[in-house]
């Protein structure tokens, strides 16, 4: 069968995202609460990721503040729970803080992404597996405990000699 001479020209565009196409992101809704159980930490830069996926270097640096962030407030809680004497309002405000710091992530930074996605690609657009970004998460969470019992281990010790 011959092609038609008069048909217009097509193109192989298969590779080219077409105005509302997405690239494969995480759905932010979920980032969110993973991170209700890894931190702001998590979400914020699964969020970066995306926001560099969808060709908003803006916003994805403005993710990478939020997680650089969060590293440095859990940095500031680690140090303060071993060198502040133990008490229940010590503990009760860390958490106090930590879900604080969460609240605020997402109010003023995390819902940014799922309005955004969910304006412009509604609920069907492709979706990254969340395998290897949970594995890293969980991976960091116990070295993170490994840190802080390594270094309450040795303040201890420090304790102990003077």
């Amino acid at each position: 069968m011959s092609t038609n001479p008069y048909a217009p020209p097509t193109a192989n565009v298969e590779d080219v995202l077409q105005a509302n196409e997405s690239p494969p992101i995480w759905n932010p809704e979920v980032a969110a609460r993973w991170s209700l159980l890894f931190s702001p930490i998590f979400g914020a830069t699964i969020q970066m990721k995306n926001w560099q996926a969808l060709g908003e270097p803006e916003k994805a640096a403005q993710a990478r503040q939020w997680a650089l962030g969060s590293i440095g407030f859990f940095a500031l809680l680690m140090v303060a729970g071993i060198f502040l004497p133990e008490s229940t309002s010590l503990n009760l405000g860390s958490r106090v803080a930590g879900l604080g710091l969460l609240i605020a992530w997402y109010t003023l930074n995390g819902k940014q992404q799922v309005a955004y996605v969910t304006a412009h690609f509604g609920k069907t657009y492709p979706r990254k597996n969340w395998g290897v970004p949970l594995l890293y998460a969980l991976l960091s969470l116990v070295a993170f405990l490994v840190l802080v019992f390594v270094i309450a281990f040795v303040f201890g010790l420090l304790q102990g000699d003077a």
